[in-house]
């Protein structure tokens, strides 16, 4: 069961869609997530979530991108992510209620596998690589972590709207 309430969801979900699916191109085309993406979501977050959320819930929410970046900048430390990922998923968390923060967990390991074996798959392929000659993404040894990031976080609103 979906914590999120499915109006709020949808409200979430028209407004991030956008901006989720631009980090995962970006990471793709030129392997950085521009410092104003995540911006732009915490911006949407505090415009649309009073109106959807209770005022409590909405400030409480306000915690956990504090908690992530803590989180992401030790792992950014240990080499594990990139700075942009890490911005970006402490912005995206603002929009996960916490008992809906097991199922997102399992939503992104899904979600990695599935970007990491569609990206060494596409890019494998001439026909297809093609689209997206000019990509970065293609000849980095890291992999572009927004690819994953930005489709979960559209999943899970999707999720939350249909529940």
């Amino acid at each position: 069961m979906i914590a999120l309430p499915p109006a709020a969801a949808v409200a979430f979900l028209v407004a991030t869609a956008p901006v989720a699916l631009w980090i995962a191109w970006t990471d793709l085309s030129q392997m950085r997530i521009p410092n104003r993406a995540p911006l732009a979501l915490l911006a949407l977050f505090a415009s649309v979530g009073p109106f959807v959320l209770p005022l409590n819930v909405w400030a409480w929410q306000w915690i956990n991108p504090v908690v992530v970046i803590g989180i992401g900048f030790v792992l950014n430390l240990r080499g594990g992510v990139g700075a942009g990922d890490a911005k970006f998923a402490a912005a995206a968390s603002v929009f996960v209620l916490p008992p809906d923060a097991p199922f997102v967990l399992m939503l992104l390991a899904a979600a990695v596998l599935g970007a990491v074996v569609t990206h060494r798959i596409v890019g494998r392929l001439p026909t297809l690589r093609m689209a997206g000659a000019d990509w970065r993404s293609w000849s980095s040894p890291r992999f572009p972590m927004g690819f994953a990031l930005g489709p979960v976080l559209v999943f899970y609103l999707a999720i939350a709207a249909l529940s």
